[in-house]
C-alpha cells in the first residue's frame, strides 16, 4: 500500500519552505504527498513581505474533505499562521488522528521576519501541544512557547525541552542551530529519557526551510514505518541524514541572493 503523508502549511512562491518544501521532501523520501494550504506569503530567499491567511473554516473543510477519502499515514503541521486557524486544525485533530502528528511551530522565517502574532503562540501552546506526538521548535520558537529567553547553551537546551514537554506533546526536538559552534546541537527528550546529538555544522547560506524540511522528512518516514511514537530516535536520525546532504548540496543550487534553499533531490539530481 502507498505511504500517504500530509502537510498542513503555507505557501512559499521560492520554493524553498513550506508547503513547497514538504512535497519535495515527501517525494525524496518515496511518500505520496497531500496538502491543506492554511496562508499565502508573498516571499522570496531575502524575506518576506506579506502573508495572506486561508479563513480557518476553510483550512477545516480541507482537512476533513481530505481526510474523508484519503488514507493518512502521518501529518505535518507547519505554519498555521493564526489562532483561528490553529484552534481549526486543533479541533479537526482531536476528533480524527491522520497518523501521528509532527508539529513544526514555524513562528519566524530564516530571514527574521516575524510570521505568527502572539494569540497564535497562545494557541499553539493550549490548543494543539497535547494532540501532538512531537514537536520540533528551534530556539527562538522554545523561547517564544515558554515565554522566557532563548536558551544559550546545550544545558539550557535540555531544561527547555523538559519544560516543552509539560506542555502537552509526547516527545519533543529541540534544534540547536541557533546556538552557533562548529557542531549543530539537537535535544531529543521523551519521556524520561533525553538524547543529546551533534553534528558537524554546514558553512552555507542555502538555509531556506531547513525546519520545515526536517519535520516533513520525519512524518515522511513515519509514514513508511520508520520509528515513530515510542522510538523517536531512529527516524530523527534518519531524517538529519536526508537534511544533512540536502544542506551540502544546497550551495550549489544558486537559487536567489538571500539565504537560499536546500537541494531536497539532492540525490537524484546534481547541482549547478
Amino acid at each position: 500500500m502507498t505511504a500517504v503523508a500530509l502537510t498542513v502549511a503555507g505557501s512559499d512562491p521560492s520554493g524553498g519552505a513550506g508547503i513547497q518544501a514538504d512535497l519535495k521532501t515527501f517525494s525524496a523520501l518515496g511518500v505520496y504527498g497531500t496538502a491543506v494550504l492554511t496562508a499565502l506569503t508573498a516571499q522570496n530567499t531575502r524575506g518576506v513581505t506579506g502573508v495572506h491567511a486561508v479563513p480557518a473554516a476553510f483550512v477545516g473543510e480541507q482537512l476533513r474533505t481530505l481526510l474523508d477519502d484519503v488514507g493518512v499515514g502521518a501529518t505535518k503541521l507547519g505554519m498555521l499562521g493564526t489562532a483561528d486557524v490553529v484552534r481549526e486544525v486543533a479541533a479537526v485533530l482531536a476528533q480524527r488522528r491522520p497518523g501521528p502528528v509532527v508539529c513544526d511551530p514555524v513562528m519566524v522565517a530564516t530571514s527574521g521576519d516575524r510570521l505568527v502574532g502572539a494569540d497564535a503562540v497562545d494557541a499553539i501552546r493550549a490548543d494543539l501541544l497535547p494532540l501532538t506526538d512531537l514537536i520540533t521548535p528551534n530556539v527562538p520558537e522554545a523561547a517564544a512557547l515558554l515565554d522566557g529567553p532563548a536558551a544559550t547553551s546545550v544545558e539550557e537546551m535540555v531544561e527547555q525541552a523538559r519544560a516543552l514537554l509539560e506542555l502537552g506533546p509526547a516527545a519533543v526536538l529541540l534544534k540547536g542551530g541557533h546556538l552557533g559552534g562548529p557542531d549543530s546541537v539537537d535535544v531529543l527528550a521523551s519521556g524520561g529519557d533525553v538524547v543529546v546529538t551533534r553534528r558537524p555544522r554546514v558553512a552555507t547560506t542555502a538555509t531556506h526551510g531547513t525546519g520545515c524540511t526536517l519535520s516533513s522528512a520525519i512524518a515522511a518516514l513515519v509514514a513508511r514505518g520508520v520509528g515513530g511514537p515510542g522510538a523517536w530516535e531512529p527516524v530523527v536520525e534518519s531524517a538529519r541524514d536526508y537534511l544533512q546532504e540536502a544542506l551540502e548540496a544546497g550551495r550549489f543550487l544558486g537559487i536567489g541572493s538571500g539565504h537560499g534553499p536546500v537541494h531536497h533531490f539532492a540525490r537524484w539530481w546534481p547541482a549547478g
